[in-house]
């Protein structure tokens, strides 16, 4: 397990890295990134549209308009972070990472949860949760 702290620090960089890029550069503008290509093929939002703009907004404290942006994740990111830092604490422990959240009915929970999600967004009565 403890062969895995490299992967756990490097992974910590490139979120850390992410969150400057995402703090410096500013996703409303055109021209800072690029378009869901999603949406661009289909006119649908997937679950992850918003998600640029969430963390943009996060990183300049607006948390209301992170919630609008794409609730389910602004509700998940905590439960990842969260996870990410467990993560790396019992790898640091040399110990197995054990949770009900990796049991197979909940991943299909999730799973089932996201596409639910997926779908809801675009429908014309669900307009909050569009980006």
């Amino acid at each position: 397990m403890r062969a895995l702290l490299p992967q756990a620090a490097v992974l910590g960089g490139v979120v850390a890295g992410a969150l400057i890029v995402a703090f410096r550069g500013d996703p409303n503008e055109a021209g800072h990134y690029p378009s869901c290509p999603f949406l661009m093929l289909t006119g649908y939002y997937c679950p992850g549209c918003g998600m640029t703009r969430l963390v943009y907004a996060l990183t300049h404290g607006d948390v209301g308009t992170a919630f609008g942006l794409n609730p389910l994740l602004f509700v998940l990111l905590p439960v990842f972070g969260y996870l990410y830092v467990r993560w790396t604490v019992k790898t640091a422990q040399g110990l197995p990472m054990r949770t009900i959240l990796f049991k197979q009915p909940v991943v299909y929970a999730f799973l089932g949860l996201v596409i639910v999600y997926w779908i809801v967004r675009n429908l014309p009565f669900a307009n909050a949760l569009a980006p």
